[in-house]
């Protein structure tokens, strides 16, 4: 006998519902790890916010790290948000350049002048690059997922011995959409706001 409308639906629903349940211990139990940053303007004392990171692992194996930041303060508009390469915020400068452990790209695009460009045309391809936070009536909101970095062990892990800072600079950042050297600005520029990255422990 052909299975009529109504048993076609209930198979495929039972179907999709048990997939859904084979794969939630990968994505939820196979990652799970959690940090935080604290988000502090560099100068202006009424930039604030925090910033949450949790990393997943897909059903292939791909670590995943969902940012989620939130912050008041900054001037309305779009601003570049950079995961740097050190812990520190004091001053903003010592987070140093963008978080990328590869062996052959400079870390440092804010480094171009007004008359000599960044020699970093790796920008916008550090481990460390995320979107740009857009900020309306003074709130700031931004949600991203990278498979760039990692809070667990690794050659990308961004909590390594000299852990890892949020930056937010002052302006957009045009992901430096340049054919040779980058230009002066193109990643952001000044630095607005920093915090450092904390592992979250159970």
């Amino acid at each position: 006998m052909t299975p009529g409308p109504t048993r076609i639906r209930f198979v495929h629903a039972f179907s999709a519902a048990g997939i859904l349940l084979l794969l939630a211990p990968c994505i939820a139990g196979a990652g799970g790890m959690k940090a935080m940053a604290e988000i502090k303007g560099c100068t202006d004392d009424s930039i604030a916010g925090t910033a949450t990171l949790v990393e997943q692992v897909t059903p292939e194996g791909i670590k995943e790290v969902t940012v989620e930041m939130k912050v008041r303060g900054l001037a309305d508009g779009k601003h570049a948000v950079h995961i740097h390469e050190n812990a520190a915020c004091v001053p903003c400068g010592a987070a140093g350049g963008h978080h990328d452990p590869g062996p052959f790209g400079e870390s440092r695009p804010d480094s171009a002048g007004n008359d000599m460009p960044a020699r970093d045309i790796n920008h916008p391809y550090h481990m460390g690059d995320l979107i740009n936070i857009e900020v309306k009536n003074g709130k700031g909101h931004m949600k991203h997922t990278t498979n760039r970095v990692t809070l667990s062990p690794g050659r990308l892990t961004i909590l390594d011995e000299n852990g890892s800072a949020f930056i937010i600079h002052t302006q957009v950042d045009t992901y430096c959409d340049e054919e040779t050297d980058l230009k002066k600005g193109c990643a952001g520029g000044s630095r607005d706001a920093c915090g450092i990255i904390q592992l979250v422990k159970d």
